[in-house]
C-alpha cells in the first residue's frame, strides 16, 4: 500500500517556512510577512501584534469573516537553535528525503502552520457555519511570551472563538493534558572577605546552596507523596536546578551567586505555591545574613510561567479532533504548549499536530510526509464540518 503524501503545494510551503531562520533570538518578521502576503493574495487581512522592539510579531487572521465565532488553528513560529548539534543536512535546507522533510522546525511546528495556511482558500470557500482563525505566535520556545500578546489583541478586537486546536507534534493523536513549566532565577548577594576571615563574611554560594537543597527536598517530596496522575511519563510534579554560577577565587568568600531552577507541575498541582515555598525559605535565611551585612539577601526573577493544560476527552473540540484525525484515543504529553493559556482565556482547547516530539529539538529534526498527509486530511475534513459538536 502506498504511503500517503501531502499535496505538492502544501509541502513546498512547508519547505519555504523551514527555510526561514526563526530561532527565538532572531526576528520572525520575514516568515510572518510571507504568511501575511500569502493570505493577502486571497483577500484576507492579517492582524499583527508586535513585541516592544517591533522585531517580532504574532499573526492573527480570520478565514470566513462575518461567520459567528470560529476555531483557532494555533502554532508558534520560533524554533530552538542548533548550535553544536551534529546535523547531516543543512538545518535550513528543508531537504525532502526518504519520505521525510528535514530541517529545524519541520516537526515543531512549521509543518502544521504550512498545512493550515495551504488550506486557507478551502476554508474561505467552506460551507462550515463558523470561521477558521489562524493564530501564529513568537517566542513560544522561551516562555510563551508572544501568545499572551496575541490573546490580549484578540480580546481587544472582540473576537471570541469557539475553540482552539494547538498544532504541536502529537503524531496526530489529540492530547488533552500537559504539565506546566515555571522557571525562576535566584540571585544571592552576600559579603565578600578573605577566606581566612569567614566570620566577617556572608558566603553567597553557601546560602544559595541551602535554597538549592530546599528545591531538591521538594522534588523528593513530590516523588514520594504527590498523588499520581497516570498517563504522564513522570506521573508527579518535578523540580530541578539547571544552572549555578558564583565565586571568583578559592580564597575569596563569594559575594554573589546565581542559580536557575524550574517546576513542572501536574495539572492538579500549583507551581506558584511551590515558588512561594522557595521564597519563604530564602526569606527565613535573610535575618542572619543581614546581621553581618544589611544589604545582603535574595532576589528572585521569573524567567517564564507556562501554565499546565487540562482539557477533556468529552469536550466538543476534542471529539472533533479525534474524528478528523481518525483516532479513537487521546493522549497526554510531557512538553509544554500554549494550550494552557488559551484554556485559561476561556477557550476550549486540544493539542493535535503532525510529527513527534521525539524528533523535535534534535539533530536532523524531521516530520514524515505521511504525518503531513494526515494533517492535510485533518484540514480538509475541518473545512467540511457542519457543527463543532
Amino acid at each position: 500500500m502506498a504511503v500517503p503524501t501531502p499535496a505538492p503545494r502544501a509541502l513546498e510551503f512547508a519547505r519555504t517556512l523551514v527555510g526561514f531562520n526563526t530561532v527565538s533570538a532572531n526576528s520572525n518578521l520575514a516568515l510572518i510577512h510571507c504568511i501575511r502576503d500569502e493570505l493577502a493574495r486571497l483577500g484576507v487581512k492579517s492582524r499583527l501584534s508586535y513585541n516592544a522592539e517591533r522585531t517580532k510579531a504574532n499573526l492573527f487572521a480570520t478565514l470566513g469573516e462575518g461567520k459567528p465565532a470560529g476555531i483557532i488553528l494555533s502554532g508558534h513560529t520560533d524554533t530552538v537553535p542548533w548550535d553544536g548539534q551534529d546535523w547531516s543536512v543543512d538545518p535550513l535546507g528543508a531537504v525532502v528525503r526518504d519520505g521525510r522533510l528535514y530541517g529545524r522546525g519541520s516537526a515543531d511546528m512549521k509543518g502544521f502552520i504550512a498545512t493550515a495556511v495551504a488550506h486557507a482558500e478551502r476554508f474561505l470557500n467552506s460551507k462550515a457555519p463558523f470561521a477558521i482563525h489562524l493564530a501564529f505566535s513568537y517566542e513560544e520556545e522561551i516562555g510563551c511570551f508572544g501568545v499572551k500578546e496575541l490573546i490580549a489583541d484578540m480580546r481587544e478586537a472582540g473576537i471570541a472563538p469557539l475553540a482552539c486546536i494547538v498544532g504541536e507534534p502529537t503524531s496526530m493523536v489529540p492530547a488533552i493534558a500537559h504539565k506546566g513549566v515555571y522557571r525562576y532565577r535566584c540571585c544571592v548577594r552576600g559579603k565578600e572577605a578573605h577566606s581566612s576571615l569567614t566570620p566577617h563574611s556572608v558566603n553567597a554560594i553557601e546560602l544559595a546552596a541551602r535554597v538549592v537543597g530546599r528545591v531538591r527536598d521538594m522534588a523528593e517530596g513530590f516523588e514520594r507523596e504527590e498523588p499520581r496522575y497516570e498517563g504522564f511519563d513522570v506521573p508527579f510534579s518535578t523540580a530541578s536546578v539547571g544552572q549555578f554560577h558564583g565565586g571568583i577565587a578559592d580564597n575569596v568568600v563569594p559575594r554573589d551567586a546565581e542559580f536557575r531552577y524550574e517546576f513542572r507541575d501536574l495539572p492538579t498541582a500549583d507551581a506558584r505555591r511551590m515558588q512561594e515555598q522557595v521564597v519563604a525559605y530564602a526569606r527565613s535565611l535573610e535575618p542572619a545574613m543581614q546581621q553581618v551585612a544589611p544589604d545582603t539577601g535574595f532576589r528572585f526573577e521569573t524567567i517564564c510561567e507556562i501554565p499546565s493544560f487540562l482539557g477533556s476527552a468529552e469536550d466538543d473540540v476534542t471529539r472533533l479532533a479525534m474524528r478528523l484525525a481518525g483516532e479513537q484515543r487521546t493522549t497526554q504529553v510531557a512538553f509544554g504548549t500554549e494550550a494552557g493559556l488559551f484554556k485559561n482565556a476561556g477557550i476550549r482547547t486540544v493539542v493535535c499536530g503532525p510529527g513527534s516530539i521525539a524528533q523535535a529539538h534534535q539533530p536532523d529534526e524531521y516530520v514524515s510526509l505521511e504525518q503531513l498527509a494526515r494533517c492535510q486530511a485533518f484540514m480538509e475534513g475541518l473545512a467540511e464540518v457542519r457543527s463543532l459538536a
